[in-house]
């Protein structure tokens, strides 16, 4: 929980009301944040799950994806993005990524579309928006489904709309690591289909059409995946500060821009020059041939980094069944070789900012 310190006493505040109220299963504070996510993504509905990955099994569900189905989603990405998929039977399609955004790269999606396939997720790595407008005048060309995967883009914006509205469905991860980050798992699907809202909410509480129904009355098949009390009061407390946490992550992420530009082999975060859209900084990734060494170096030096992600989907043991091959998506597979994810976070200062981007230079001057 990376803001916890931060905003502890308003987010225990927030936390023993809950408690004292004893409404821990979809009460208030699920329903209102739920109606402030909806308002800020300017949608009609926003429905609070267990987690991301529910959020997306949830969707890929209600699109009547059924063994067999093909779903194209970029290859370089988490594991719970395909899982879903090939969780109902689905199969999952891979493509390579943009060499400089490194999203799904929309030239590749056509040539891959087969009479089986059924809809595509894009996901906004690292924040960075995908090329929806290419993806959507594909989907309406062949009549396919847009589920986005926005888990590390809250706040992003493409052609001047939230990611997260885009798509027939959108979905978000409240996973502690991301920019709106809950004590644990934590999902929402985002969507202004009035049918799906209805659904997604009968599923999360086991097919029944209202939570005091549970017991006797379901009109689907459902399962238990519920966003907790708890949960929505503490993203409820980060939400307020949204705006200037993004702001300062922007403002890190300018540091960064500023000190490692011509530093050694480094390829900084591709920016948007379109002033309609924005990226956020869920993280700072850069790429370099050095990334392995680089990491140990500032490990070293108690600075840590993360690597996201070092292997694309087709090189996982659970997705070999797919058939795919080394060499099949060579943008993916180098990136998977160089990327390295410096620290980013609401309450880092610039000061320490600068003085890793100090270490770092150190490290490649030294490698002279």
């Amino acid at each position: 929980m990376i803001n916890y310190q931060r905003y502890k006493n308003e987010i225990k505040k927030s936390i023993i009301k809950v408690v004292d109220s004893s409404s821990l299963i979809l009460g208030p504070e699920v329903y209102q944040l739920e109606n402030e996510l909806s308002k800020y993504f300017k949608v009609k509905f926003a429905v609070g799950v267990n987690s991301g990955t529910d959020a997306l099994v949830y969707s890929l569900k209600l699109i009547g994806i059924k063994p067999g189905d093909e779903v194209i989603c970029p290859v370089f990405t988490y594991v719970g993005t395909a899982g879903a998929i090939a969780w109902l039977g689905g199969k999952p399609v891979f493509v390579d990524i943009d060499s400089k955004t490194m999203n799904i790269d929309s030239n590749s999606v056509e040539k891959l579309i087969s009479h089986r396939t059924k809809a595509i997720i894009p996901v906004h790595i690292y924040g960075r928006p995908a090329n929806m407008e290419k993806i959507l005048k594909i989907s309406r060309r062949y009549k396919l489904k847009i589920i986005e995967d926005a888990a590390q883009a809250f706040g992003a914006e493409y052609n001047s709309k939230k990611i997260g509205s885009i798509g027939h469905l959108s979905c978000l991860s409240f996973f502690p690591s991301k920019i709106l980050g809950a004590f644990g798992d934590g999902g929402m699907v985002l969507t202004d289909n009035t049918r799906l809202a209805k659904a997604i909410k009968m599923m999360r509480i086991d097919g029944a059409s209202k939570a005091r129904d549970i017991y006797y009355k379901h009109e689907i098949i459902g399962t238990s995946s519920r966003l907790h009390e708890t949960q929505a009061a503490t993203l409820r407390v980060q939400f307020k500060y949204l705006n200037q946490n993004l702001e300062h992550r922007k403002k890190i992420a300018q540091e960064y821009n500023k000190f490692l530009k011509g530093i050694g082999d480094l390829t900084l975060p591709d920016v948007s020059q379109d002033k309609e859209n924005k990226e956020v900084y869920n993280l700072y990734t850069i790429r370099t041939n050095s990334r392995d060494k680089l990491k140990k170096f500032l490990l070293g030096r108690k600075i840590e980094s993360y690597i996201l992600y070092p292997k694309p989907l087709h090189f996982l043991d659970v997705f070999k069944y797919l058939g795919y091959k080394p060499g099949d998506f060579p943008e993916a597979e180098k990136a998977a070789n160089q990327v390295l994810s410096l620290p980013i976070s609401p309450f880092l200062s610039l000061s320490k900012v600068r003085d890793i981007t100090k270490l770092i230079k150190k490290f490649f001057n030294g490698k002279k």
